[in-house]
């Protein structure tokens, strides 16, 4: 049998057909005259993302990541190209300017999300599943805790469960239930009073469901707080879309990655950690970048406080000023279409 597949080339439209198009869509406008109102957005499209058009693409997989502008890529390249960055674990020059880049990152970053430099603190992270990792690993479970998540948590929440099964800690699930997919409140209510104020236990869900979409009340953070709890945020699917506002609520820690925002770069996540709760984290180990001596004789390490503490290796510090440039995109297209 031959395996060829014979590809028909599309036939150009024609005058008339071009014609007719322009018909409806002056036939449309004239019954929904509120459409013209997105003409924004049509022009931000043919500006920033030609290339749907010029490769015919419809594209759909936001939940899988979100699509760059052309702007943020040109403004990347244009700082890199104009500019030379080194190591920020050196002093020299270059290395001091990336450096300055990195800390200017983190304060957008918090300013976006409206968080207290003062209560949060910025740690980068490879994506958002490193970000639960480094939650999973560090935080004192123990016999005596309690991990308490959704059952439509993405797989990396659900991960953390071994890390709380090596140390003894209690593992229970809060069903959604149908026909909406929301939390049954009455269990979460139950199990959230199942604690006890000494212990180190944690409630982790989603901001918006990476399975179902539906998105869940974040007034649960102040009741499980209130209870006794710490409290994880997955924000990874909710952030594209929504304002997260740290000032209104104060979850200990919050995780997500970037490209779902804003499509560019890939590679760096985020851990927002308040600072109070970031103190009962321990390492499991340490690694260059995260210490400020380690002895080989001695036998110790010391580990730097706050966010170092907890970026293991050489940060990307090439791409992460593309962070501030996508934030900013963002910023600008919900000026623009308000």
């Amino acid at each position: 049998m031959d395996s060829k597949v014979n590809f028909q080339p599309i036939p150009a439209r024609n005058t008339n057909s071009l014609l007719s198009l322009e018909e409806e869509k002056q036939k449309f406008l004239t019954e929904y005259p509120d459409f013209q109102k997105s003409s924004v957005l049509e022009n931000m499209r043919k500006v920033d993302y030609p290339n749907l058009d010029q490769h015919g693409h419809i594209y759909l997989d936001f939940t899988g990541a979100g699509l760059y502008a052309q702007s943020q890529v040109q403004k990347h390249q244009d700082l890199l190209k104009n500019n030379v960055f080194g190591n920020p674990h050196s002093s020299n020059p270059t290395s001091l300017a990336a450096t300055r880049l990195i800390e200017r990152t983190r304060e957008t970053i918090l300013t976006f999300f409206n968080a207290d430099p003062q209560e949060y603190v910025c740690i980068i992270t490879n994506n958002a599943s490193g970000a639960l990792k480094l939650v999973g690993e560090s935080y004192p479970f123990s016999a005596n805790s309690h991990y308490l998540l959704t059952y439509d948590n993405h797989n990396s929440v659900n991960g953390i469960r071994e890390f709380a099964r090596a140390k003894g800690a209690q593992i229970n699930y809060i069903p959604v239930l149908l026909p909406d997919l929301q939390m049954d409140q009455q269990e979460l209510s139950c199990q959230l009073k199942n604690n006890s104020p000494d212990t180190h236990s944690l409630f982790a869900y989603p901001a918006q469901s990476n399975f179902s979409g539906v998105q869940h009340s974040l007034e649960w953070i102040q009741v499980a707080q209130e209870a006794g709890w710490d409290v994880l945020l997955d924000a990874a699917a909710f952030v594209p879309t929504n304002s997260l506002n740290l000032q209104k609520y104060h979850p200990d820690f919050v995780t997500l990655s970037f490209y779902k925002m804003f499509g560019y770069p890939t590679g760096i996540g985020l851990l927002l950690a308040r600072r109070k709760t970031l103190s009962k984290l321990h390492r499991p180990w340490f690694a260059g970048g995260t210490i400020t001596v380690a002895s080989v004789k001695g036998d110790k390490y010391y580990l730097h406080q706050g966010a170092e503490g907890f970026e293991d290796g050489t940060l990307d510090y090439l791409n992460i000023p593309a962070i501030e440039i996508g934030l900013k995109h963002i910023l600008f297209c919900r000026c623009s279409t308000k």
